[in-house]
């Protein structure tokens, strides 16, 4: 019987195996980030479902860019939007983010509701606020901002909207007349789960 015959690792071959172990182990790490990149820039492979039900507003407009520079807060917002006078779209909306807001549960105090108009609400309705909305905090909405803002999401120009705002100002989410409020509340209990702040 003879015994097998192992021939010994010679310099080349092992310099080629420590080469071929590198190579492996950059495309590893970097192909991830290769092909990511690519999807993102390329636009494919990228997933058509989505977990959310407003319109996300993901080029970075804030509140100063929508036209409210006097709302900062360290919470997130449920702010109700009225390019003129608070009308019945705008009261639906501002009565669904307090219901919103409710509905939050234990998360409520990590949120508010506020109302932003280019007009000052009529005097019955100031009062109504006052009486049946103590926590709604209201503000001066400048149009300018607010028509450019505007242009950049597929809302109707002239039509109450209802922005979900995070506690650094950023608009995350928008939801025109239509909405029920069950999405937008979804949506937000999804995001205060997620998030650490506020």
């Amino acid at each position: 019987m003879n015994p097998s015959i192992t021939m010994p690792d010679t310099p080349a071959r092992s310099r080629l195996s420590g080469r071929l172990q590198l190579l492996l182990i950059l495309a590893i790490v970097v192909g991830p980030m290769v092909l990511a990149t690519a999807m993102y820039y390329g636009n494919f492979w990228v997933p058509q479902s989505r977990s959310y039900h407003g319109e996300l507003l993901a080029n970075g407009p804030t509140l100063e860019s929508l036209g409210v520079s006097d709302a900062a807060d360290k919470r997130w917002q449920l702010l109700v939007t009225a390019p003129n006078d608070c009308a019945n779209d705008c009261r639906k909306l501002v009565f669904l983010a307090r219901q919103i807001n409710i509905g939050l549960n234990r998360e409520a105090t990590r949120a508010t509701h506020t109302l932003a108009t280019s007009l000052v609400v009529s005097r019955d309705y100031d009062s109504q606020l006052k009486r049946e909305y103590p926590q709604l905090t209201q503000h001066a909405l400048e149009l300018t901002h607010y028509q450019k803002t505007l242009e950049q999401t597929d809302a109707k120009a002239g039509e109450a909207q209802l922005w979900i705002v995070d506690p650094h100002g950023n608009l995350v989410l928008r939801y025109d007349s239509s909405n029920t409020g069950k999405e937008a509340l979804k949506d937000l209990l999804y995001m205060l789960k997620l998030s650490r702040i506020g």
